[in-house]
């Protein structure tokens, strides 16, 4: 069967022992959440369905563990799909990476992540590369007064268009890490994301979440042209880091949400 890890906390977590009796995760039926500890630290686990895919229902339940958990106090929150073998190989590893694990749960403490997504407006961003580009728009005026232009010339309007949509969105997204990076803690970017010119999660103290939050309205304002989207608070799944974000010996999966990529690595 395997055991389905959630997230990993400090045995001394003053929400544990309500956790067994309140909270039910992932399955079809939801399997009952337990703790398991080795020494100063605490796995939040429930054993692990058979053929789990992320549904939106066993993703809902992932993260509502994660959110309860984290409520109370500190949690290194697991990608959706992380299973050990059995208890047994969970508590192995949590006294095998304890130090890490501890130094983990210091450094996070207090702290969420929130995910920023940016796009373009289409229809600005095209009138923003023609007001910047002299070349863009000298050759526009000249196919519109030849009708319209040849083949070719409308090929190569359309290059130079993509070419400065596409420099115009590598400057962009430094500039969206530029203008949140003053209002967090610390940063991390996802990998490329079709649809996406920026996808990066920051870490910020939980209660200066509300001048993270005026920085990304002060961003929209400012850059009427990006389509900003926040998501968050959530568990620091970006920043489970430095060392390896899942136990050795699971199989992990996606993470919950739009915090990260999708992930894998192996318990040996």
């Amino acid at each position: 069967m395997g055991t389905y890890v959630y997230g990993i906390t400090a045995a001394d977590h003053p929400g544990l022992p309500s956790f067994a009796e309140e909270l039910r995760g992932v399955g079809d039926p939801p399997r009952t959440v337990r703790v398991l500890t080795a020494g100063a630290l605490a796995a939040i686990v429930s054993d692990a369905p058979e053929k789990l895919r992320p549904k939106r229902k066993d993703l809902l339940a992932h993260q509502h563990v994660l959110d309860e958990a984290g409520g109370a106090g500190c949690v290194l929150p697991m990608r959706f799909g992380s299973v050990a073998p059995d208890d047994e190989a969970v508590t192995a590893v949590l006294a095998e990476r304890a130090e890490h694990y501890r130094e983990r749960l210091e450094a996070l403490e207090g702290n969420v992540e929130y995910n920023v997504k940016a796009s373009h407006e289409e229809e600005a961003v095209l009138h923003r590369v023609l007001a910047e580009n002299s070349e863009i728009r000298a050759m526009t005026e000249a196919n519109r007064q030849a009708g319209g232009g040849s083949y070719e010339d409308k090929v190569r309007l359309g290059e130079l268009v993509v070419a400065a949509v596409k420099a115009r969105e590598a400057e962009d997204a430094v500039e969206v890490r530029q203008a949140l990076e003053p209002s967090a803690l610390a940063v991390s970017v996802g990998g490329e994301s079709t649809g996406w010119l920026a996808n990066v999660s920051f870490l910020v103290a939980r209660d200066s979440a509300e001048v993270f939050l005026t920085a990304t309205e002060q961003l929209r304002k400012a850059r009427p042209y990006l389509d900003v989207r926040v998501h968050g608070p959530l568990p620091p799944y970006s920043f489970v880091e430095p060392g390896p974000a899942e136990p050795a010996g699971t199989t992990a999966g996606t993470t919950t949400g739009d915090a990260g990529a999708e992930q894998s690595r192996a318990w040996d």
